[in-house]
């Protein structure tokens, strides 16, 4: 039985996956108006600001037994060894010049992602370079989540871009592209990655899940940030007997990818309890 607080229209969407992606592909398939792909997703990175580029992953895992379950978002808890560490993160990274310019010309030959999205014909046509520039954002990504989560990029269904997003603690653009990982799947984290969590979208799609993340920031930290504590939007997610805590950047690409999708907007927090989380010196820059 579905959330009452769930509009029937989403609903329809995660009962039929296959008419879901067709939705997708309908919203987030149109050809740029040049310059700039998805409002801006061409931008180029800069002395001052980093590029880079992530998938935003679907799939419907299969329960016990076999069944589908209902279509997930797929996302990577970053380990210790890495910057941000425990937050969780759609899998992608920065652009590697030797491999990926290389990588993004083979996406459209046949059987590749790209020359099986129904809109890249039109998008070489109408902006060529805008789909340059999308391909090296997929190139990246796809090796990104190969090397992260040994993600087979011939199982990926390529669905759409969405604008750029940048990130407020670091100097960095985020380029979010949507996949669909198709048939059965294995995935296996690397070091970067303590665990692949999956979250029903029907979860996301509940204004109830939704709080605010405060931020304690350390002292050392407090002195280069000029704040000691400062409030962000988040989404709670119980997953077995870990709380997961999803907040930040992902979280606004996320709730991009579920306004655009779904409508959906989520609900205003600011008289709700908080959950606690710690800003220092080893969340900036990572540690060993």
């Amino acid at each position: 039985m579905s959330s009452p607080a769930i509009d029937e229209s989403a609903v329809r969407l995660l009962e039929d996956p296959e008419g879901l992606q067709r939705h997708i592909l309908k919203v987030l398939g149109a050809p740029p108006r040049c310059p700039g792909v998805a409002e801006g997703a061409g931008a180029v990175a800069t002395d001052d600001l980093v590029s880079s580029s992530v998938l935003v992953l679907l799939c419907c895992p299969l329960q016990q037994g076999g069944h589908e379950r209902e279509p997930c978002l797929i996302l990577n808890r970053r380990s210790r060894k890495v910057k941000q560490a425990g937050d969780l993160c759609c899998p992608g990274g920065t652009t590697e010049q030797g491999v990926d310019p290389i990588f993004a010309r083979l996406l459209s030959l046949p059987g590749f992602p790209l020359s099986r999205w129904p809109h890249w014909r039109r998008w070489k046509r109408t902006c060529p370079e805008e789909a340059a520039e999308l391909a090296l954002h997929l190139a990246t990504c796809m090796r990104e989540s190969w090397e992260e989560m040994r993600l087979n990029p011939l199982r990926v269904r390529f669905l759409g871009v969405l604008p750029p997003e940048r990130l407020v603690l670091f100097p960095r653009l985020i380029h979010p592209l949507v996949g669909w990982i198709e048939g059965r799947h294995r995935l296996k984290p690397n070091w970067e990655v303590t665990r692949i969590v999956s979250i029903p979208l029907r979860s996301l799609l509940d204004p109830s899940a939704y709080t605010r993340y405060r931020l304690y920031v350390d002292p050392q930290v407090a002195a280069k940030l000029n704040r000691t504590t400062q409030d962000f939007l988040c989404f709670l997610y119980q997953d077995g007997v870990d709380v997961e805590v999803l907040w930040g950047a992902t979280l606004r690409i996320v709730l991009l990818f579920l306004e655009k999708i779904f409508g959906f907007t989520p609900p205003d927090v600011s008289s709700r309890p908080f959950v606690p989380g710690i800003l220092d010196e080893a969340y900036l820059n990572g540690r060993l």
